[in-house]
């Protein structure tokens, strides 16, 4: 006998990733992206791990010790810093925010995966370039050629505006104003 499908784990996977997570929640669709690799990472290391079909694991399949176990793998196979099983696990965390409110069945389940804590980790001084190395930056771009005049436009913009670099990749060019006053929106 098959089980019925959508069983609750591709419901509440459905629930979090289509209503959630962008309408309630209103987060970016990077982070979306994020947290979808970690659960397509977890689903297929509890799927090995059970021997089983990803197809065929249930929501009562993840428990607390194979999210454990998860993440001693992402540090020990994959070679992750601890900063990156933490954002792994806050997508974990959110995952099972949104169980325990939408399942009550599940709710020590959830409860007892939210009380893994997030590793401590050392925070490293962020540097930054003193104007003079910046101005060297700026001085060796070749501007004499296009490439090089795209090259410090898109340096300029980003110290001029602060942007991360997806910011400044997902600009189009509706985006700009190139008559005065300049604008980047």
């Amino acid at each position: 006998m098959t089980p019925p499908y959508p069983n609750t784990l591709a419901r509440s996977l459905r629930q979090f990733f289509s209503d959630y997570l962008p309408a309630i929640r209103g987060l970016s669709p990077h982070t979306m992206q994020s947290y979808r690799d970690t659960v397509v990472l977890l689903l297929r290391f509890v799927a090995h791990a059970k021997q089983r079909d990803p197809v065929r694991l249930e929501l009562s399949d993840l428990l607390p010790e194979d999210v454990l176990a998860f993440l001693k793998h992402l540090e020990t196979e994959r070679h992750n810093k601890t900063s990156t099983r933490n954002v792994r696990l806050a997508a974990i965390h959110a995952f099972f925010r949104h169980v325990a409110t939408h399942y009550p069945e599940h709710l020590e389940q959830a409860q007892r995966i939210l009380s893994i804590p997030m590793k401590r980790t050392q925070t490293q001084p962020i540097d930054y370039f003193t104007y003079q190395e910046l101005c060297a930056v700026f001085e060796s771009v070749d501007r004499t050629h296009a490439h090089g005049r795209r090259d410090y436009a898109l340096l300029v913009t980003m110290f001029n505006t602060g942007a991360r670099v997806q910011e400044i990749v997902d600009l189009k060019v509706s985006d700009l104003q190139l008559t005065k006053p300049c604008q980047v929106r």
